[in-house]
């Protein structure tokens, strides 16, 4: 059976349609839900993904099939399927995840996938200007991507990047945006609160209130 019927079968077979309802209403009634939490989600394709990795080839035909299907949790599965094989992903499938991106966008997603492209860009230094192009995008979700896509790397941070990064994106009334700039910075003020903290103070006036609160919680 083909391998996306083959999971959406069992994503059926265990539907909790009173909690889809629930799921769906958290997520503003945007997208359609098997009602399935994380860890039942993950216990679906978890040992599919394994079977995957080992193959060491992105079935990138597969992927296009899930992140089709009206049900979240298959865009769900396209991620955790993406950070599971990021080693196999290039600078050239950038396109492929830039699509998934800006189709069915909102912060569940988007908050996975720049994971994917902040892998790449570890490898890859043609990522630095692509990730300032976006940044400069009137594209919410590739903005949020570009300023989101350092997190968690911790003294692999391109500090500089991030500083380029987060002005361009200054000046936006988007909820979305003023808040992924306080979440980048806190992330990285973990490692390095003194550069956080000259941020700050240089870049005050220019700063939304939200991402102050947001960028100071650990300083």
């Amino acid at each position: 059976m083909d391998k996306y019927l083959e999971i959406k079968k069992i994503f059926q077979s265990r539907e909790d349609k009173e909690n889809a309802i629930a799921m769906s209403k958290y997520m503003r009634n945007f997208f359609d839900f098997y009602g399935l939490p994380a860890p039942k989600r993950k216990e679906v394709y978890n040992d599919f993904i394994k079977s995957e990795k080992k193959s060491k080839v992105v079935d990138w035909n597969f992927l296009d099939k899930c992140y089709g299907d009206r049900h979240r949790e298959f865009q769900y599965l396209v991620y955790d399927y993406l950070l599971a094989v990021k080693q196999y992903i290039s600078f050239e499938d950038i396109p492929k995840i830039k699509n998934y991106i800006i189709t069915k966008p909102w912060w569940d997603t988007i908050d996975a996938l720049c994971k994917v492209i902040g892998d790449i860009g570890l490898r890859d230094s043609r990522v630095k200007d692509l990730m300032i192009a976006w940044s400069k995008d009137e594209n919410i979700w590739l903005k949020r991507t570009a300023i989101e896509h350092q997190l968690g790397l911790k003294d692999k941070t391109d500090k500089e990047l991030l500083e380029q990064i987060t002005v361009n994106s200054f000046g936006s009334d988007e909820f979305f945006i003023n808040k992924a700039i306080g979440w980048a910075l806190r992330d990285y003020s973990k490692t390095n609160p003194e550069f956080v903290k000259g941020f700050i103070n240089k870049h005050r006036d220019k700063m939304d209130g939200l991402s102050i609160k947001e960028a100071s919680k650990y300083i």
